[in-house]
């Protein structure tokens, strides 16, 4: 039986991430920091640490799979903190439990990135730089200097993908997998926040995918759960937009 950690799994996106892995057969290992099987705060090294051991102990040193769907968007209490959770509690997350995963039966894993990446592909922020030098200090400092949390977020989003796809190019021959799946807008109460909030509401209200709705957290559950699957056997290194045609839409149908 396949031993699966999920995190951000108590709502969202990672809660119907959770349900349809333990449909198909996964022992699933909720990381969150309320209403989880691990309780972790990913915004700290602390957090990570800690995270890591406890998967490491309920998982025997032998995981088979890994979803990082823990997130913050632009309600966060601040940039520097989407910046932290975002991308380094996801990279950092990984790095610790990269030789728990070798041990795995056929290992995979997904990030949960954002179509707002896209954003960043012309002339990526300085600050992206920092996250892909691990340099989190200076990242969080720059992002709260600057304090436009949309821009944080972007950043944070850009950086992950471009990390993911220089890591699978590394961890190839070990056996595991790396993908990255780009949602659009979807129904999650993070993109509820957002829809509601003063500064930006009305720019996610108007944002609307060419399929003329926003995604539902299965449906970017359905993506997840079949790259975690062997029927994605031969798939690394990818970034699969599940958008409704956003990505589409913002780059004018380019590459």
């Amino acid at each position: 039986m396949s031993i699966t950690a999920v995190t951000g799994s108590a709502s969202g996106i990672g809660a119907a991430v959770c349900k349809q892995l333990q449909e198909a057969g996964h022992t699933v290992l909720g990381i969150d920091r309320q209403n989880a099987d691990i309780i972790a705060d990913l915004s700290t090294v602390e957090g990570r640490i800690n995270a890591a051991n406890q998967v490491k102990a309920l998982s025997n040193n032998k995981l088979d799979g890994l979803v990082c769907c823990a997130g913050l968007g632009v309600t966060a209490p601040s940039a520097s903190l989407v910046i932290s959770v975002n991308y380094f509690g996801t990279t950092e997350l990984i790095s610790l439990l990269q030789d728990t995963l070798k041990q795995g039966e056929n290992p995979a894993i997904t990030i949960i990135g954002s179509v707002a990446a896209v954003q960043q592909i012309a002339e990526p922020h300085a600050m992206t730089e920092l996250m892909l030098e691990n340099k989190e200090e200076a990242a969080r400092t720059m992002a709260d200097e600057l304090g436009q949390p949309h821009i944080a977020y972007a950043a944070s989003k850009y950086a992950l993908t471009v990390h993911a796809r220089r890591l699978a190019v590394q961890i190839g021959k070990t056996g595991i997998r790396l993908n990255t799946v780009a949602p659009g807008a979807v129904e999650t109460p993070l993109h509820e926040a957002s829809k509601n909030d003063p500064r930006f509401g009305e720019a996610v209200r108007n944002f609307i995918a060419p399929i003329g709705r926003n995604g539902e957290p299965n449906e970017i559950a359905d993506a997840v759960n079949f790259l975690q699957s062997s029927k994605a056997s031969f798939i690394h290194g990818s970034v699969l937009y599940v958008d409704g045609g956003m990505d589409a839409m913002m780059r004018n149908g380019k590459l």
